[in-house]
């Protein structure tokens, strides 16, 4: 562990990666619609087929990033995933054909994988140093980043009498060029971070406490509901009150500006409540935001239920992350932002499958169980780390 870690610089530099992380993901989310639109995708399989392409990607970037942050640090394994990410985001909205969509879509996934487990594992070992709680308000920075993205998207939609054709090469370069800034800068100034040993677990190296595959579950559950929030609510604004397809932005940017607020205060209601009180609590406001979701149909209705989702959600994810780098380390870190993620890119192709099934409304209660499910599973939760709460 090095003295700079603990610095302010450290921090702002990990703050960074988590809002260029937000951003581009937020873009790429928010132009689902817009991309249905583009190439007239009537066959209810090809956005789900595109939520699978960048879910199996991003577990494949997530796999490798675990082992790559594990023996060259977090800082060159983040460096390196801004170049899929960006280059994806960028493909995807210049695309001329589905097919090509796809490979921009891989990319997205695969560099979000990467820079997913790197900057966890960065924040982690920050906030061991400085000895207070700082994941909140790092996730606030990437929720905040994914308002960005999707803001991005819907300004130039508003302003612009643009077709789709044009409307996503411009919004998707726009904000692939502002996350390259932010790379850069984080190349100059971040500081070094060693390799870290992984953790000699209770049964020998390799070897993880029982902690991890619970903490994984819970990982699964919000993942599946904050992925749903992302890649569907745009969608269901849209299909639901039959806006415009950029004005269904508007549910993106409602839920990810909700949870910005909440991961804001998360840090001093860690310090108050600890880290089991918040997730229970999260779990219980999520579930009725999804609710509210499969039984409403008008528009400020539906924007009230994606906020209460985005405030259960993004209470959640910091606590557990937090918990898993403190118990498990590195590696039981990265085991379970690896089912985080996993559920969070891939369930929502999943919840394709169930939406072409049911409907997009009746759909939601799935996500909005497994939000009351992490109330019971909180209750097992370890008490807050070692880290002054």
């Amino acid at each position: 562990m090095t003295p700079d870690l603990a610095s302010r610089t450290a921090l702002v530099c990990v703050a960074v990666m988590f809002a260029a992380n937000g951003l581009v993901l937020g873009a790429y989310a928010g132009s689902l619609p817009t991309l249905r639109a583009r190439f007239d995708l009537t066959h209810p399989a090809e956005i789900p087929v595109v939520l699978l392409v960048v879910g199996l990607s991003g577990i494949v970037g997530m796999q490798t990033g675990g082992r790559l942050t594990e023996h060259r640090g977090p800082r060159t394994v983040a460096l390196a995933g801004f170049v899929p990410l960006l280059t994806g985001g960028v493909v995807f909205g210049a695309a001329p054909t589905y097919p090509i969509a796809l490979a921009g879509g891989a990319m997205i996934g695969l560099g979000n994988g990467l820079l997913d487990v790197a900057m966890n594992a960065f924040g982690v070992r920050v906030e061991q140093v400085r000895r207070g709680a700082v994941m909140s308000r790092l996730h606030a920075l990437w929720s905040l980043g994914n308002a960005g993205g999707a803001g991005v998207l819907l300004l130039v939609g508003q302003a612009t009498t643009l077709p789709p054709d044009a409307l996503l090469p411009l919004a998707l370069s726009l904000t692939a060029a502002i996350a390259l800034a932010a790379g850069l800068a984080v190349a100059r100034w971040c500081p070094r971070t060693p390799p870290e040993p992984a953790p000699e677990g209770p049964a020998g190296r390799g070897r993880f406490p029982a902690v991890v595959w619970m903490l994984g579950a819970m990982a699964v559950a919000f993942g599946v509901a904050e992925g749903t929030a992302y890649d569907w609510s745009a969608l269901l604004i849209t299909d639901v009150t039959e806006v415009a397809t950029s004005v269904g932005a508007l549910g993106l940017t409602v839920t990810a500006s909700a949870m910005v607020v909440i991961r804001l205060l998360g840090d001093a209601l860690v310090h108050r409540f600890g880290r089991p009180a918040i997730v229970r609590f999260g779990g219980g406001c999520a579930g009725m935001g999804y609710a509210v979701l499969a039984l409403a149909t008008p528009l400020p209705v539906l924007l009230i239920g994606w906020m209460l989702v985005g405030l259960g959600v993004g209470m959640i994810a910091p606590q557990v992350y937090a918990v898993a780098g403190h118990r498990a380390g590195p590696r039981g870190l990265a085991v379970v932002v690896t089912f985080g993620y996993a559920a969070f890119l891939a369930g929502p192709a999943v919840m394709g499958a169930l939406i072409s099934a049911v409907g997009i409304q009746p759909a939601m209660l799935a996500p909005g169980a497994m939000c009351l499910a992490l109330i019971v599973l909180a209750r097992r939760m370890p008490r807050p780390a070692p880290v002054t709460e």
